[in-house]
Formats: structure tokens, C-alpha cells, sequence
């Protein structure tokens, strides 16, 4: 049976500590496939205004290019709605019997106000990336229990973080992949 993670998120862009973080968690899980999800609004974000999908989704493919057990999916970017991570999982249950659910511990702490969050651990295998930077919270809801809680490598890096730097001429080597650079300057994009 082939072992699937799916990683969602803006993506915008995706940057070199996504890569690493997956790359960690594809050999600590004994993954065969880890399939990147960008989202077209998300629930969390939904006021926050992103780079225009195409853009995202080109970034991606080209980061992604020299990976073979790196792939994406445009499920989320061809809904053109807000990206609920149980339609989503939902949908891809019909391809694969193994799904685990990556997500951040920033994610895992407000997983409670997800949208169907007991169907999401009864689908898939919720696993967590949690940074040595990552603070111990007091108020623990239940999903913590559930989730399989994995140390990840920490990069202190951002998407954000780049947007700025390529907005203030500043260089982005290093923090995105060869390729992501020259399509963002190409493109003139976070300018």
C-alpha cells in the first residue's frame, strides 16, 4: 500500500524551509509520495491577499521539479473557493487508502476550529511538524493526543520574510530554489 502525505498551505512562495521540513518528515514516516497541496483561499487566511494561484502553483512545480517523491496536486487551486482541508482529503481518499495529514503546531492548536476535525483523524494519520522553536502551550484540546507529533528541522525563514526581501531589492539565494528565484524576478512578482 503506498504511504501518501499531503502538505497544504499559501505556498506563496514556497520556500526552502517547506522542502527541508518534508524532506524530514518523508524519511522519519517512511512516506513513498508527499504530494504539496497549495490552497486557493484559506480558512484561516481568508483576509489575507495572495499572489494570483498561477504564479503559486509555477513556483511550486519548479521547486518541487528534481524531487521524484515530491509531486503536487491543483485540487484546492480548481475549486476557486475556500480550501477546506476535509473536502480536499475527502476527494483524494477516493486514490489512496494511506493519507497522512501534514500540518504545522501552529495549525495543530487551532485545529479545533477546523472544519470537521474528527472526520480529518478518522481519514487520515494527523501528523504534526514541531520546531524546537515551537513554544509548549498550557490549553491542550483533545487533537493533541490524536496527532502524531514529529521534531522537524527548524529554518528561520518565511514566506513572508522573502516577499519583503525581493519587495526591498534584497537577494532571496538560498531561501527559495534556483529556479523559484529567476520566476520571481522573471515575473516581477512581491514587488
Amino acid at each position: 500500500m503506498e504511504r501518501i502525505g499531503i502538505f497544504g498551505g499559501t505556498f506563496d512562495p514556497i520556500h526552502i524551509g517547506h522542502l527541508i521540513a518534508a524532506q524530514s518528515l518523508l524519511e522519519i514516516r517512511k512516506l513513498d509520495k508527499i504530494i504539496f497541496i497549495p490552497c486557493y483561499i484559506s480558512p484561516h487566511k481568508h483576509q489575507a491577499q495572495n499572489s494570483n494561484p498561477v504564479h503559486r502553483l509555477e513556483i511550486l512545480k519548479l521547486s518541487l521539479q528534481y524531487q521524484k517523491q515530491f509531486s503536487y496536486s491543483e485540487i484546492e487551486l480548481n475549486r476557486k473557493d475556500i480550501s477546506f482541508t476535509i473536502d480536499t482529503v475527502r476527494e483524494l481518499k477516493k486514490q489512496f487508502d494511506y493519507i497522512e495529514l501534514i500540518i504545522g503546531f501552529d495549525n495543530l492548536i487551532v485545529f479545533d476550529s477546523w472544519k470537521e476535525p474528527d472526520e480529518l483523524f478518522r481519514l487520515t494519520n494527523v501528523v504534526v511538524m514541531k520546531r524546537i522553536i515551537d513554544k509548549e502551550i498550557e490549553y491542550k484540546h483533545k487533537y493533541f493526543e490524536m496527532a502524531t507529533i514529529i521534531q522537524t528541522p527548524y529554518v528561520e525563514l518565511s514566506s513572508t520574510y522573502i516577499r519583503e526581501r525581493v519587495r526591498l531589492n534584497m537577494p532571496i539565494d538560498f531561501m527559495v530554489t534556483h529556479a523559484a528565484k529567476e520566476y520571481i524576478l522573471k515575473n516581477n512578482l512581491y514587488r
